[in-house]
């Protein structure tokens, strides 16, 4: 095929990758949200009801931990594979994962109905759904860029994104709607239906991803070098750097997301006293403007670059960190969603929009799926997951004071942006196999 056509070929494919990415995204972050929801909300009594209630919190949270342990060695293993065998290959297995555990979720018993086996299948196929989720986004994102125009990365790298964030606003949504059901029918069945949703929603994912083309960055690389023998040793020797930034510009989101999205439900509930719909509307409604925000501040980045676009956004949530929990302490409904609405369309948009395009730009093509997977995933494990269990011990043992939390946001925020102040402007970069720094200054960077 003629260079020409293989770019008509990679222009029309485009869209529909493109598409695809971002479809496989929202259901997979609809089934990890669902959980998340469910264990701020109802799963301390329906799987560890022999406890109290805080300490059936923290141990519904410690579930939610145990998916971010098992992120890494999904991301590990869909990198390997995903450098030896191809990007879409690890995108249907990854859906086709995360659709049956969370299915099957749905259909598990109650503590009161087995006993403690209930619990333990419950970490199980949470653990299985942290395997498929951390295989997915580095799959996710790199199909995405690596199919995008050079000058358009970072808004094609933040459509997958909106994934997060419309998972979470339709899995937000399903729960808003099942809460609304009788306190005996939601402890019954209706908690079961979000998670019986999934089987469909798995379905038409994997039609659609069957139907996308490989990356040609990949295959070029390929064609020319051959697959990488051992793409985890590979990009472990050859880009340690790079995996350390990578890891280190995740301590503005990779924890502070939950906070405002998992953890803020059980606070607003259990410590101010309000009535889930509180917490539940103004995630929702923050989800759907970071939405609407994350390819905006792609863009953005692609004009001036990842580094002012990330760093300006993590010292905006340093800075907002104890205004958040102001105005959500003042338990008014209303001041609750406006500021969650800026957490996640403002400081939370800058950081996380630019860095699916700045992954990419990091690694090359060869060891690409196990660089942006190991980075990424190690920093969920150290962050995530822990985060909400954190925030609520550092509530329990400061008497009930949210500056602790609102710390711990700040102290993220600030890691992240002198980590990617440490770290090469790469918004320039070509993305395939031998590609060289575009200034002398990025020279000196690298």
């Amino acid at each position: 095929m003629s260079s020409n056509a293989t770019k008509r070929t990679g222009a029309s494919s485009a869209p529909r990758t493109l598409t695809s990415s971002t479809i496989g995204s929202v259901i997979e972050w609809y089934d990890f949200t669902i959980y998340g929801t469910a264990a701020a909300l109802i799963f301390n009594r329906l799987f560890f009801s022999d406890v109290s209630p805080t300490a059936g919190t923290l141990a519904a949270f410690g579930t939610f931990a145990a998916g971010f342990v098992a992120r890494p060695v999904g991301g590990f293993v869909a990198g390997h594979y995903g450098d030896r065998l191809g990007r879409k290959a690890m995108l249907v297995a990854t859906l086709l994962l995360m659709g049956a555990a969370t299915t099957l979720i749905g259909l598990l018993p109650t503590y009161e109905q087995v006993g403690v086996i209930a619990p333990v299948l419950l970490v199980v196929l949470r653990l299985v759904q942290g395997f498929a989720v951390g295989g997915e986004w580095g799959g996710a994102v790199l199909m995405a860029v690596e199919h995008a125009p050079d000058d358009k990365r970072g808004r094609y790298g933040a459509w997958p994104q909106t994934g997060v964030s419309a998972g979470l606003l339709l899995g937000t949504g399903v729960f808003s709607l099942v809460s609304a059901l009788p306190e005996p029918q939601l402890l019954a069945w209706g908690w079961r239906v979000p998670f019986l949703l999934s089987i469909v929603l798995a379905v038409v994912g994997l039609y659609i991803r069957f139907r996308i083309n490989e990356s040609e960055s990949f295959a070029a690389a390929t064609a020319a070098e051959g697959p990488a023998r051992r793409p985890l040793v590979e990009v472990l020797r050859t880009h340690p750097k790079q995996i350390l930034i990578a890891v280190g510009v995740r301590f503005a989101e990779g924890g502070n997301y939950y906070v405002f999205t998992v953890f803020i439900l059980s606070y607003v509930t259990q410590h101010l006293g309000l009535p889930r719909q509180a917490g539940l509307t103004g995630v929702m409604l923050a989800a759907a403007l970071n939405i609407v925000a994350l390819p905006l501040w792609g863009a953005l980045s692609d004009r001036v670059g990842r580094r002012p676009v990330f760093i300006g956004g993590a010292l905006f949530m340093a800075a907002y960190a104890w205004p958040f929990f102001l105005l959500v302490d003042t338990r008014s409904p209303a001041l609750i969603a406006l500021a969650l609405a800026v957490a996640l369309a403002v400081p939370h948009g800058a950081v996380f929009a630019p860095i699916a395009a700045f992954y990419t730009e990091l690694f090359e093509p060869r060891v690409r799926y196990s660089g942006v997977s190991i980075g990424y995933q190690i920093g969920s494990v150290l962050l995530g997951g822990f985060t909400p269990l954190l925030a609520t011990s550092l509530i329990m043992s400061s008497g009930g004071a949210s500056w602790s939390v609102a710390a711990l946001v700040a102290a993220g925020a600030l890691v992240a942006a002198a980590s990617m102040f440490a770290a090469p402007e790469t918004f320039r970069r070509g993305l395939h196999a031998g590609r060289e720094p575009e200034s002398a200054g990025e020279k000196a960077a690298v």
